[in-house]
C-alpha cells in the first residue's frame, strides 16, 4: 500500500487540479472552493481510517471531534451558562475523539468495507449532507464537495492497487484486489449496512439538479476549452520558433544543392545568337 505522504501529496495534486478547473469555470465562490478542495484532500486519506494507530485515523477522529463539539456548542449555547458550555464542548470532543474512535475500531477491519467503492459513495453522500445541513452551503456546492471527496477516495484506492504490483520484481502482492473493489464480499453484514446507509442518505439529500445542470452545461465546457491555452498565443509562438530553429538554413540548402548557388561569381557565358 502507498504511505501517508504519497496519499496526501497525490490527493492534493488531484484536488488542486480539479479546483483549478472549477475556478476557471466560474461556477463557485472562492470561499466554497477552498472547502470542496479540502474535502477532496480528506477523501484521499479517508480509507485508512480503518487503521487504528494510523495518522489518518487519529487526525480524522480529532477533526470530527472538533467539528461536532462546536456544532453542539453553537446549538445549545443560548440556553447554557459558560460553565455548562465548557462541559458540553469538552464532553462532546472527548466522546467523539476517544469513545467513538475505540468503538469504531472494535469492528473495523483494514482493507475491509472502507476500502471499497460503495464506501466512497457513502462518504461522498455524507459530505453532501454535512455541507448542506451543517455548513448551510447551497445544494450545488454540497454535491460538488461530495464529488471532490469521492474522487479523492477513489484516488486512494487506485494508489493502493498500483502499489500492490512490484514492477521491479515482476510479481503481484497478496494485497492486490483488496482496495479497489465494489463491495466487501467477505463481510456481507458490513456491506449491507453500508448500502442501507447510502439509501437513507439519498432520501434526505438535497436535489442534485443544480449540480447536474451545471456540470453538463455546454457553455461551461466551451468556456473551459477556450481558456485552456493563453490568449496571446505564446504556445503557438513557441512552437513556431522551435520549428524555425529546426528548419534547414540557407547554407545547409546550398550544401545539399537544394537551391541554386548565388555567391556573386562571374556570370555564365552568353550563348551565341
Amino acid at each position: 500500500m502507498a504511505n501517508f505522504t504519497t496519499h496526501i501529496v497525490t490527493g492534493t495534486i488531484v484536488s488542486g487540479s480539479l479546483a483549478t478547473l472549477t475556478l476557471a469555470a466560474d461556477v463557485i465562490a472562492p470561499e466554497n472552493l477552498v472547502a470542496v478542495t479540502m474535502a477532496g484532500v480528506l477523501g484521499s486519506v479517508l480509507p485508512d481510517i480503518d487503521l487504528k494507530d494510523s495518522r489518518p485515523s487519529r487526525a480524522l477522529f480529532s477533526g470530527l471531534a472538533l467539528f461536532f463539539s462546536f456544532i453542539a456548542l453553537f446549538h445549545f449555547a443560548p440556553r447554557l451558562s459558560i460553565v455548562e458550555m465548557w462541559l458540553l464542548w469538552l464532553g462532546t470532543f472527548l466522546f467523539v475523539r476517544y469513545g467513538l474512535h475505540n468503538l469504531f475500531h472494535r469492528y473495523a477491519v483494514h482493507r475491509g468495507i472502507w476500502h471499497s467503492i460503495i464506501a466512497g459513495l457513502v462518504c461522498g453522500l455524507a459530505t453532501v449532507l454535512i455541507f448542506y445541513y451543517a455548513l448551510s452551503r447551497p445544494d450545488g456546492v454540497a454535491w460538488l464537495g461530495g464529488g471532490f471527496l469521492l474522487i479523492g477516495y477513489l484516488t486512494h484506492l487506485t494508489l493502493d492497487e498500483i502499489y500492490s504490483v512490484d514492477v521491479m520484481g515482476t510479481y503481484i502482492k497478496k494485497s492486490f484486489g483488496t482496495a479497489l473493489k465494489l463491495i466487501d464480499v467477505k463481510r456481507p453484514a458490513a456491506t449491507s449496512a453500508m448500502v442501507v446507509a447510502g439509501v437513507l442518505m439519498v432520501l434526505v439529500a438535497p436535489s442534485i439538479m443544480t449540480f447536474a445542470d451545471g456540470i453538463s452545461s455546454r457553455s461551461m465546457w466551451a468556456g473551459l476549452q477556450q481558456r485552456m491555452l493563453p490568449d496571446d498565443g505564446w504556445f503557438q509562438k513557441l512552437a513556431e520558433q522551435r520549428k524555425l530553429a529546426n528548419s534547414p538554413t540557407e547554407d545547409d540548402q546550398l550544401m545539399t544543392g537544394a537551391i541554386p548557388e548565388a555567391t556573386g561569381g562571374a556570370p555564365a557565358p552568353a550563348t551565341a545568337p
